[in-house]
């Protein structure tokens, strides 16, 4: 009887032992599991830490662009790429860039590259549309800036539309088009007051109403 006991006593004991050590190994995975998903999160952290400098980087290229500061845009969109290959709005704003500079047809391949990497950027169809414009491809032009416009209704988009018609002396499609800009961004008269663009619609009736 005492046998039975003792053989009992050992057996729970030993199932308690079994029961320690596969708990111990539980809690030891689940560190293990743990720790690796913190260095995940930590390596995910670090590498948005880092795309989101990149993009203020590339912002501050173009603003530079804005500030018609065209060396020091290529500059930092430059060191831009150099951090991120694929950085589409770092090849969008160079492009554009180059193509103020005089240099269309390089800055063209990198607006396209930018195009390439992300086809639905509005920035980079805005860039495209505007770098047509400024060579006067006014079709393609106008083709890129809908494209634009599909992504964002963006003031400027319909702007550049109705400074193509407005050049072509079509007074409906400029003043629908300049309408819808400012209707957008309100600030939009005061451009248009002294574009060039708009020089020969800007005695009519229908825009002279329309800046007033």
């Amino acid at each position: 009887m005492k046998k039975i006991i003792i053989f009992i006593y050992l057996l729970i004991f030993a199932f308690s032992i079994a029961g320690c050590s596969n708990s111990s190994k539980k809690q030891e995975t689940i560190k293990k599991e743990t720790k690796i998903d913190n260095m995940e999160n930590k390596k995910i952290s670090i590498e948005e830490e880092k795309r989101k400098a990149l993009e203020k980087k590339a912002q501050e290229g173009y603003n530079a662009f804005l500030n018609k500061k065209y060396d020091d845009a290529i500059a930092i969109e430059d060191e831009v790429l150099k951090e991120d290959p694929n950085c589409y709005t770092a090849y969008s704003v160079k492009g554009i860039t180059l193509c103020y500079s005089h240099n269309y047809e390089e800055g063209s391949k990198y607006i396209d590259k930018a195009l390439s990497i992300n086809p639905n950027d509005y920035l980079a169809r805005f860039n495209k549309a505007l770098s047509l414009e400024l060579y006067g491809h006014y079709d393609e032009a106008i083709y890129w800036y809908k494209k634009a416009i599909e992504i964002e209704k963006g003031a400027w988009s319909y702007y550049g539309i109705a400074s193509i018609y407005g050049r072509r002396g079509d007074v409906e499609n400029t003043i629908k088009y300049l309408k819808l800009s400012i209707e957008i961004d309100p600030n939009v008269k005061k451009e248009a007051i002294n574009e060039p663009d708009f020089a020969p619609v800007k005695n009519s009736k229908e825009f002279v109403n329309l800046i007033k």
